[in-house]
């Protein structure tokens, strides 16, 4: 736990630093401002994933990018110190007591839940050793041949390799993914503000549905996941988006900057997992504004900001799979000799679809076959209950969608915009890969914002947020349960870390590669390690060069 204190303030100050540069750029480039440090952090956040990835096209992602990260920051430091010390001044000195405390408790929860809990199984299968390539080598041609799973090349391993300090404490850290949990949640404490109003407004039933998620996780939030990290990020940008359009400060919401920034941050959701594209359907708003009034030259910044969030993640996916979108094979764009093979590619979808919905041991993947199993067999009680909300709550939205073009209600695109692009978000996850840890922000803010649009309409609202608040009273429970249950655990110095397994080894041109004898997990130890033997050879002299199959 105290190790992970010392990353995150370490990961506080360069988020901040080149976040707070971000946003003293955006005043100058938009003349808009970043007013939220939460959305600074965030922001430097993104950044520090775009920087790792680019790194680690030339060297590894280790001491020697942490370095110039730091030189850096100190630099932007020194340089806007005026600007920074009175936004640090507004921010934490404008904020209330018990804002502040909430603040700090939240920052030695979220410390204590990412030292200790469930480690899920593809933490040891490949998440540690995806991390561990980009530690030691940076971007290996050929990887995803060693095994298809280092094919995800998920952006979250590679800002997770830049974090992990294990240059300066000798192993690796991983909690990244606390990291923007606590983001996420300082964030919801505006829900507070709906106490004072005496009335929620759709942006605050989207916060309940994250904190419904972040009670959920927090046992799980060790694991370096790309899962928890995108569903973090999806709550964070409609969240944020639904605030915009209920601010009741003109200037802030009709202006397109703040909007098009969190389409940036949908493209970075995108390079954390591949099936979150569907959030950029939010787009249409600011390039329908950007449009309507020409401005060419801004549209074109925001095209360009979206390409550097996108560029270097879609680079690192072909060098390691030879594919643009893996496990994606409808762009076979590249031939190079390291590519991963079209069978192999489509059988990976395969297999991630047909295990998503527990169809693995179906005699057939027809809906009329998986779907009632997958309802009966790979949801708990709730889960069931959120997913017949969400399929009422598809065709409300449907409803709603052709009753605001009949009767001209334009007023109301905005928030149907937010619903569509949860719902097909939503849509896309139920009948392509509907593992509930795969889409839980689309199922929760489907259902909650159906359900927000409408409640505030009715004189049922007071009974929901009584409910709401037992409910809340419920989950703090079981969540001290947890902390009370697991504080015995020896993990106030070091966090849990990756397991050790029984391995066996063989060599590829000369060099030692170590794999399970189970087709299990291998952890972080030994490397280089995955959970089969591969048929591979060197593309040069040594790993360096890349992997290829064997001719």
């Amino acid at each position: 736990m105290l190790t992970i204190i010392i990353d995150w303030i370490y990961m506080l100050f360069t988020c901040f630093s080149i976040g707070f540069f971000l946003r003293w750029w955006v005043e100058k480039a938009f003349r808009y401002s970043i007013r939220r440090l939460d959305s600074v952090l965030l922001a430097g956040f993104i950044m520090a994933t775009v920087y790792a990835q680019i790194f680690s096209l030339f060297y590894r992602v280790n001491a020697e990018a942490n370095g110039i990260l730091a030189a850096v920051s100190i630099l932007i430091c020194i340089a806007l110190r005026k600007s920074m010390g009175q936004f640090l001044r507004e921010s934490i000195g404008g904020a209330s007591w018990p804002r502040r405390i909430l603040v700090a408790v939240l920052f030695l929860l979220w410390s204590f839940f990412s030292s200790r809990g469930y480690m899920v199984l593809d933490m040891d299968m490949y998440h540690g050793q995806s991390i561990r390539w980009i530690e030691e080598y940076g971007v290996v041609k050929g990887l995803g041949n060693l095994h298809c799973r280092f094919g995800y090349n998920s952006s979250i391993f590679a800002v997770s390799a830049l974090y992990s300090l294990k240059f300066l404490l000798g192993r690796t850290v991983h909690a990244v993914n606390g990291m923007l949990a606590f983001i996420l949640s300082v964030c919801l404490l505006d829900l507070g503000k709906a106490f004072r109003r005496k009335k929620m407004l759709l942006s605050d039933y989207a916060r309940v549905g994250a904190i419904y998620y972040l009670t959920t996780i927090y046992d799980e939030i060790i694991a370096p996941s790309s899962d928890y990290a995108v569903m973090c990020v999806i709550f964070f940008i409609v969240v944020k988006w639904l605030t915009l359009l209920e601010s009741g400060d003109g200037q802030v919401k009709d202006r397109t900057a703040p909007y098009a920034l969190l389409c940036v941050a949908g493209v970075y959701a995108l390079t954390l997992k591949l099936s979150a594209g569907l959030i950029l359907l939010l787009t249409v708003k600011p390039a329908c504004m950007l449009l309507r009034e020409k401005r060419w030259k801004e549209t074109g910044i925001y095209i360009a900001m979206g390409l550097l969030v996108a560029v270097p993640w879609m680079t690192r996916t072909v060098l390691i799979t030879g594919w643009l979108l893996y496990p994606f094979a409808g762009l076979d764009l590249f031939q190079v000799d390291w590519k991963i093979s079209d069978a192999i590619v489509r059988t990976d979808a395969y297999l991630i679809k047909t295990w998503a919905k527990c169809a693995n041991g179906l005699p057939d993947t027809s809906l009329k076959s998986w779907l009632p199993y997958w309802f009966r067999n790979g949801l708990s009680s709730t889960e069931r209950l959120l997913v017949i909300a969400d399929f009422s709550a598809c065709i409300i939205t449907a409803a709603l969608a052709v009753y605001v073009v009949v009767r001209k209600k334009w007023r109301q695109l905005d928030y149907l915009l937010v619903m569509a692009a949860v719902g097909c978000s939503y849509l896309y996850w139920q009948f392509e890969a509907p593992m509930m840890r795969y889409g839980y922000a689309y199922v929760l803010l489907m259902a909650a914002l159906t359900a927000g649009y409408f409640l505030e309409r009715t004189a049922l609202r007071k009974a929901v947020y009584l409910a709401l608040a037992v409910y809340g009273a419920y989950k703090l429970h079981v969540c001290w349960d947890y902390v009370v249950l697991f504080r015995t655990w020896p993990n106030y110095i070091w966090s849990e870390t990756y397991g050790q397994y029984e391995v066996e080894s063989y060599e590829i041109g000369g060099e030692t590669f170590y794999y399970s004898p189970y087709g299990g997990g291998t952890g972080y130890d030994p490397f280089p390690s995955a959970p089969e033997q591969a048929d591979l050879e060197l593309r040069g002299e040594d790993m360096r060069d890349g992997f290829r199959m064997r001719q």
